[in-house]
């Protein structure tokens, strides 16, 4: 799963899942079906996957119009967390055995490197692990030989809550487009409150009470605009909240 935005198409499902639950299936007496399904075939209650990538492609680019005041975009991958091997990666073992625990998760993108050759991998599965190891499964296969003595491992990830953010405001506009449209009003509650928790991450990020760490500042110095010092503001600082999305 390669993340092509600041979200994925499994954030997108993932964010709607709780709302859209069941939809009437095309055959009468059958069973319910999935509401929303994501796809490349034509067939009921199936949303192509290229109508929302474009959706993504929209959310990320009116983020980036929202922060381009305070900080460079488009924003960059960066490296949150940084462990190393507890065991070596060979014909024997497969798996990546950390010698930190640490919160990963499904989906999360890490970066194996050893200094002279390195490997991305999306993360399948986090297995129980003792102590404060952590065991982790990646989708694909690690193609090369990792010495748990010299390899690190990165993981790899969009500032928080940029990722969400996106995915929540995919979904929003998804969910209007495909089952609002023809309701009156054709604006929902849930896409009004999904646009709100966006709206309140926005202002949170205006008015410099969340920094997006490891992205670069558009600061007041012009020697070093990355120094840990407050970045220029617009004038009249928290009162520039957004006031709607959408």
């Amino acid at each position: 799963m390669a993340i092509m935005g600041y979200c994925d198409i499994p954030d997108v499902e993932n964010v709607m899942a709780n709302t859209l639950t069941g939809a009437s299936p095309a055959n009468t007496g059958a069973s319910t079906t999935p509401l929303l399904k994501i796809g490349r075939t034509f067939d009921f209650n199936v949303i192509d996957e290229d109508v929302v990538e474009q959706y993504i492609k929209n959310s990320d680019e009116e983020i980036n119009s929202a922060i381009s005041e305070l900080y460079s975009v488009p924003l960059c991958l960066t490296a949150d967390f940084e462990t190393s091997l507890l065991s070596d990666i060979d014909d024997y073992n497969d798996y990546i055995i950390t010698t930190d625990r640490c919160p990963f998760y499904k989906g999360d993108s890490i970066i194996l490197t050893d200094g002279t050759g390195e490997e991305k991998h999306t993360i399948e599965n986090v297995l129980e692990g003792s102590g404060s190891r952590s065991i982790i499964e990646t989708e694909d296969p690690i193609t090369m030989g990792y010495s748990a003595s010299n390899t690190r491992v990165l993981r790899v990830k969009f500032p928080e809550p940029v990722r969400l953010m996106s995915a929540r405001l995919s979904a929003a506009n998804v969910y209007e487009k495909y089952f609002m449209a023809e309701a009156s009003p054709s604006q929902s509650e849930y896409g009004k409150w999904m646009r709100g928790l966006v709206r309140k991450d926005f202002n949170n990020i205006l008015n410099g009470r969340t920094i997006l760490h490891g992205q670069h500042r558009i600061g007041r110095r012009f020697f070093n605009s990355t120094l840990s010092d407050q970045y220029g503001l617009p004038h009249n600082k928290g009162q520039n909240d957004m006031d709607d999305l959408g």
